[in-house]
């Protein structure tokens, strides 16, 4: 009995949760399928990284409830999605877009590694190149020197 019940309750931790409530699920299955696919594509402005079908926040469940409204309004998900960004900008993407501005954030960061990929190429080549220290010691007059210097 102990046994089923942590099975049963590691299964339901483990299953993810969607937050959609039973009062926003749309009648017709297809829109609904369709809301979905499009909510899983949406950022929660308060949860940051979680989709608006994952939230739990009233944000996100308005941001749910105004995606179907648009799709019962006969939208497609494309105007549906633009919709929303024209709304609460272009942050709300999950993936966004590589176009326009964007497109420094797409290839900066693997510019930045080949820059400093190149750099440390550069370096360890000057320096398996640079002559070898010299590790002979003091000199007479450097050792003179500085047995005056810790005397004083």
């Amino acid at each position: 009995m102990f046994r089923t019940l942590l099975a049963v309750l590691a299964i339901a931790i483990s299953s993810p949760s969607w937050a959609v409530q039973p009062d926003e699920i749309l009648d017709d299955p297809v829109l609904e399928s369709r809301a979905r696919d499009i909510s899983a594509g949406l950022r929660c402005l308060v949860c940051r990284n979680e989709s608006i079908d994952e939230s739990n926040a009233d944000l996100a469940r308005d941001m749910r409830l105004l995606v179907r409204e648009r799709l019962v309004e006969g939208d497609s998900n494309e105007d549906a999605v633009a919709y929303i960004v024209d709304r609460y900008g272009e942050y709300v993407l999950l993936r966004p877009t590589t176009e326009g501005a964007n497109i420094i954030l797409w290839v900066a960061a693997p510019v930045m590694f080949l820059i400093a990929l190149g750099s440390a190429v550069i370096y360890l080549r000057r320096r398996a190149r640079a002559p070898e220290a010299d590790k002979s010691g003091l000199s007479p007059e450097e050792k003179r020197r500085l047995q005056e210097l810790l005397k004083e």
